[in-house]
């Protein structure tokens, strides 16, 4: 997603084979700034010639060898390769090249085995057996249940702030063991429904049990081996061969961090990179069906919204966020920051997926409503900083068009426009209002994630026993639709008194070279098949 904690790390050597792009550092491609938020929730896919071709549409079979330079927005200097820390797209496709899960979500966002062969439940859903497939991490060690154990009581180490931290709340790892070298107990601290959808929580990656050098050594089980890394400027991997999923056709990947869009479109075009992450989609129209590059479209991709702290003044007031719901006319906030690409929101993440409160009434532009809930919570004539960064598609076009929208409603927005390096971590726990968006997991993930007393990345400060109790019920719940009751009930409170201002869901963007192939065009970003590297080739 985004918002982790600044990191300050040293630069690890200078940047690796620097004669294959002179041209990307003459021009300032590298600069080290910016941050792609970690987002969002697709619906359908859709976008290029056909779901995995990319190019031409003549794919043909798959061709081994060559070297794929991928840009990416990324986090600065702070950058690190620990794939616990994952939070940025940059960090997610870095550490899905090096790294696995047990699990982790299909397009749909139902959760696949990964490193986990199978797993299955007692009869009162409190411990699931899981048993690993054969894997070995780089270095010729089998990953074992000691090294998913290990991993997991890291991430849940107390001291640390890693993201998967709220997801794996429900395993009791100390009652957790290992019951064989590939078989695993997870005892659970309730009966738990869907906890495949923990195994495949964003950032739970599986390290060897004695792992300490990410920046200099990382060693994981996934299709390319650590070769380089200069944090914010470029890291290169190197085909793993032992994959157990199947060696990679590329020989070599290499991550470019190029903030700019205007960047990362220059050098694709200008051959320096075979695939820019995250066009904006004025330059996607300029340029679809042109011949030069192909455009692939993940539609409806990125979660588009306002965060309100109700922590604090003026949003600690539920009349206030009632009233901001009503300030956005969300069709002019799609046209104006996304040139149309992307459908309207209704305050409420997960659009199109399991669990979606569908059946809530379209919130609509109000303003005389907003203007009477304003003057009773005594917040007339509001002034409010609203915090943005040009460090995502649409944010700081959406932050202007939102300030004259609640003009209109006798409400004065200031937009601060902060550091693209910084951002999601300064936004985190400072300010009242802020752009934000967020990426692909299941409904109950975001919930566990962002909107629980004890989340990591509760952006909102939505801080609520009865909330949190309503989450455990719902994991506990064994039927699917006195399940999907209880989280609607939760909807329900977040669309009427929430923190989230959710005004769209953004169409994510690809750009790549017409020679590369097998790009999936419906994986919703942080699904499985996004960025998904080991499946691409240069034809």
């Amino acid at each position: 997603m985004h918002d982790e904690p600044a990191r300050h790390l040293p630069p690890v050597g200078d940047h690796p084979d620097e004669h294959h792009f002179p041209g990307l550092r003459r021009r300032g491609f590298l600069a080290a700034a910016g941050a792609a938020s970690l987002g969002a929730f697709a619906l359908t896919g859709c976008g290029g010639t056909d779901d995995t071709l990319g190019g031409d549409g003549s794919a043909g079979p798959p061709r081994r060898g060559g070297r794929l330079r991928a840009a990416f927005a990324g986090g600065g200097a702070s950058e690190t390769l620990d794939p616990h820390l994952t939070n940025l797209f940059a960090d997610a496709a870095r550490a899905k090249a090096l790294y696995d899960k047990l699990a982790d979500y299909d397009a749909d966002l139902s959760a696949q085995p990964r490193l986990a062969e199978k797993w299955e439940p007692n009869k009162t859903l409190d411990r699931w057996q899981v048993t690993l497939r054969k894997a070995t991490f780089h270095d010729g060690r089998p990953v074992t249940a000691k090294d998913v154990l290990h991993s997991y009581r890291r991430i849940a180490d107390p001291k640390e702030a890693f993201r998967a931290k709220a997801s794996l709340e429900p395993i009791d790892l100390d009652a957790s063991r290992a019951t064989g070298e590939r078989g695993i107990e997870f005892v659970l601290k309730r009966p738990t429904a869907e906890f495949p959808n923990v195994l495949a929580a964003f950032g739970a990656y599986i390290v060897p049990e004695d792992a300490t050098d990410f920046d200099n050594k990382p060693i994981g089980s996934g299709p390319f081996r650590f070769v380089s890394f200069a944090p914010g400027r470029s890291a290169v991997f190197r085909r793993n061969e032992d994959y157990w999923d199947g060696a990679p056709h590329l020989d070599e990947l290499e991550f470019i961090v190029a903030n700019e869009e205007s960047a990362r479109v220059n050098a694709l075009l200008g051959g320096q990179v075979e695939y820019a992450h995250e066009l904006n989609p004025t330059t996607a129209r300029a340029h679809e069906g042109k011949g030069q590059i192909t455009v692939i479209r993940l539609r409806g991709s990125d979660m588009q919204g306002f965060a309100m702290k109700t922590d604090r003044a003026p949003f600690d007031d539920k009349r206030v966020r009632q009233a901001f719901f009503l300030i956005a006319d969300r069709k002019e906030l799609i046209d104006g920051a996304l040139s149309g690409a992307g459908v309207i929101g209704n305050d409420l993440f997960g659009k199109g997926y399991e669990y979606y409160a569908d059946g809530l009434p379209q919130r609509e532009q109000d303003l005389g409503r907003a203007r009477a809930l304003l003057k009773a919570a005594g917040a007339e004539q509001l002034k409010v900083t609203l915090d943005t960064s040009a460090g995502a598609t649409g944010f700081t076009e959406a932050a202007s068009i939102f300030r004259d929208q609640a003009a209109k409603a006798g409400v004065t927005i200031k937009v601060k426009t902060g550091s693209k390096d910084s951002y999601w971590s300064d936004i985190l726990d400072s300010g009242t209002l802020c752009s934000y968006r967020s990426g692909a997991m299941p409904i109950e993930a975001h919930i566990s994630q962002r909107l629980l007393t004890a989340s990591t990345t509760n952006a909102t400060k939505w801080h609520h026993k009865d909330f949190d109790a309503l989450y455990q019920r719902a994991q506990s719940t064994m039927d699917k639709a006195d399940r999907a009751a209880v989280y609607e009930r939760m909807q329900r409170r977040l669309y009427s008194e929430g923190g989230f201002l959710v005004w769209g869901f953004a169409d994510s963007i690809l750009g790549t070279a017409r020679n590369v192939k097998g790009v999936e065009s419906k994986a919703p970003a942080n699904t499985l098949d996004w960025a998904r590297f080991d499946k691409v080739w240069l034809a």
